[in-house]
């Protein structure tokens, strides 16, 4: 008779116990979210090479490619930015191609030559780039993780491949101004804890994250190989 009392009993806190995890996990669906991101922004700490390619539709209109390719042992970045606005009124199609080596950046002319000038990213340059990186802070390079820990409210998605690797994605929202709510997402490698993937909803946007750490090198043009040279790569 006892041993069947125990065995309800037993049973019944069972049910209880599985009920209040399911519970759990309904109203806190990110569950260990924030450890996952650590993780994440631990394993970006030792990224020093990577290939990023972001497509965005800011408005019905207006279409923008952008691309980062960075080598932090050369101490260079190579950025890449193409606008297109359909819009008759004010139709656009603007290339714009930086090389920063060092705190240098240079510029390829209509002419396809390269002048050192004013980089159109402002003061971004490779070492400070590789610095945020290794300290864990935000880079503009990768998903701003750092941020998303403090001020996102993260939820747990769905398995899926990027390129080939499979990642698991999650659901960021952030408050992006007065009275509006950001929606992002951050697709996290499951071997690695790296991103492959991060989408911003307003801006239409889709970043995808490939050749972490790979043994590429940027190829400078012949008139940026003195410049090259300079910072000792």
């Amino acid at each position: 008779m006892d041993s069947r009392y125990w065995l309800w009993l037993g049973a019944r806190l069972f049910v209880a116990m599985v009920i209040v995890g399911w519970a759990a996990s309904y109203l806190f669906p990110g569950g260990n979210s924030e450890k996952e991101f650590q993780r994440s922004l631990d394993a970006m700490k030792q990224v020093r090479a990577v290939r990023v390619a972001t497509i965005a539709d800011a408005t019905a209109t207006q279409h923008i490619e952008m691309s980062w390719d960075l080598v932090c042992s050369q101490d260079a970045f190579h950025y890449k930015w193409h606008l297109v606005e359909s819009d008759p009124d004010k139709a656009a199609d603007i290339n714009q191609e930086e090389i920063h080596v060092g705190t240098t950046s240079y510029e390829h002319r209509p002419d396809d030559s390269w002048k050192p000038g004013i980089s159109s990213i402002g003061s971004t340059n490779p070492s400070g780039v590789c610095k945020m990186l290794a300290q864990g802070t935000d880079s503009r390079v990768l998903p701003d993780l750092a941020t998303m820990i403090k001020r996102g409210i993260i939820q747990k998605g769905d398995k899926k491949s990027v390129n080939g690797v499979r990642c698991r994605e999650w659901n960021v929202t952030m408050k992006g101004g007065p009275s509006r709510l950001e929606h992002d997402t951050v697709c996290l490698g499951l071997d690695d804890h790296l991103p492959y993937e991060s989408t911003v909803d307003w801006q239409h946007a889709r970043t995808t994250y490939s050749d972490y750490n790979a043994s590429f090198h940027l190829e400078f043009p012949a008139a940026l190989q003195s410049a090259s040279a300079t910072t000792g790569n």
